[in-house]
């Protein structure tokens, strides 16, 4: 869910996306999370809930500055740093490395692990810089976006076909 910007913010995220109790969510029919199987309302909201991963996004400061609270919300299982998002708000557009940013970082892992959330990134994309939050402890992390992949790919592609001679 992007941009969660208080624990309040963060337990809505987890009424709407968990099923009871520990959220509100409708309880719908026959699921594929408990094997296509006739199962309780109790064993269906278990194994929903067990199987939904609910990420928050951090980012903005506002974000930063609360990483403690919404980590300590239940029912929320990631902190992701949307790094193009908090760059902007900073007024740093792309500076990703910048040590506002790192700060940031640090800030979020720490409530994360404190309060046994995986540390997230995305938006980091530069093989030179994502090594750096990787090692302080980012670990649900975005590697890339699929229309940047298919474009690599394609561009390799080209460039081994314009290579062929053709006779």
């Amino acid at each position: 869910m992007p941009h969660v910007d208080t624990a309040a913010e963060a337990r809505e995220v987890v009424n709407r996306l968990k099923y009871p109790p520990v959220g509100h969510r409708s309880m719908g029919g026959i699921g594929p999370h408990y094997g296509l199987r006739s199962a309780t309302s109790g064993e269906a909201a278990a194994a929903l809930n067990a199987a939904n991963l609910t990420i928050v996004m951090l980012e903005t400061p506002v974000a930063i500055a609360n990483a403690e609270e919404i980590a300590a919300v239940p029912g929320i299982d990631v902190l992701l740093i949307g790094t193009n998002d908090l760059c902007a708000e900073m007024g740093i557009h792309g500076d990703f490395g910048n040590e506002r940013v790192a700060e940031a970082y640090r800030t979020m892992i720490e409530a994360a692990r404190k309060h046994g959330k995986f540390p997230g990134m995305a938006g980091v994309y530069n093989e030179e810089l994502m090594p750096r939050y990787i090692e302080m402890g980012a670990r649900f992390v975005l590697s890339g976006h699929d229309a940047a992949f298919l474009a690599g790919a394609a561009a390799q592609r080209t460039g081994f076909l314009r290579k062929l001679s053709l006779r």
